[in-house]
């Protein structure tokens, strides 16, 4: 079964979410909150660009900050949905042989960690903003920042709780 929240409104999403429903869970979640911080990170440094007290070596860095930034935003929100397939193949595969479970815990691992990879990529994009964006979205920033970490928290919560799903 192939997910596509990215073509869901926020309100549709957000019901599903709610809803007693076994998808989205946690995990796309997690993954929708870090989009959330990498599209801030790619705010900001659309604002940042071109002000007149930057160099142009500054600007080349935030255009290459910027091709990072929305790289990561989009395949963020591609596991947004990614994520809720691999948790229905987990729970598909509890009725097959171990094999067939193990490779499902293995695919509902790797989705949580591939997110929590892409957090730490675009934390890491965020110094610069810091010191060489638009000094007015300081805060937006920060917000990036907290959603990026918590994006990443979930994630790795996600990961520990399909690796302990694969023991019993």
């Amino acid at each position: 079964m192939k997910i596509h929240f990215a073509a869901k409104t926020l309100e549709e999403y957000l019901n599903q979410l709610s809803g007693k429903e076994p998808v989205p869970g946690g995990g796309s979640a997690a993954a929708f909150t870090a989009a959330l911080g990498a599209g801030l990170v790619s705010m900001v440094t659309n604002y940042s660009i071109g002000r007149k007290a930057n160099t142009k070596a500054i600007d080349k860095k935030l255009n290459t900050i910027l091709k990072q930034s929305e790289v990561i935003r989009k395949r963020l929100l591609e596991l947004t949905s990614l994520d809720s397939d691999a948790y229905l193949q987990l729970t598909a595969a509890r009725s097959l042989d171990q094999k067939a479970q193990h490779q499902a815990s293995k695919e509902a691992r790797r989705v949580p960690l591939e997110v929590c990879n892409l957090c730490y990529k675009a934390l890491d994009l965020t110094p610069f903003l810091v010191a060489q964006g638009n000094p007015y979205l300081l805060s937006d920033v920060q917000v990036a920042v907290e959603l990026l970490m918590a994006g990443f928290n979930g994630a790795i919560i996600m990961v520990r709780i399909n690796s302990w799903v694969q023991k019993y």
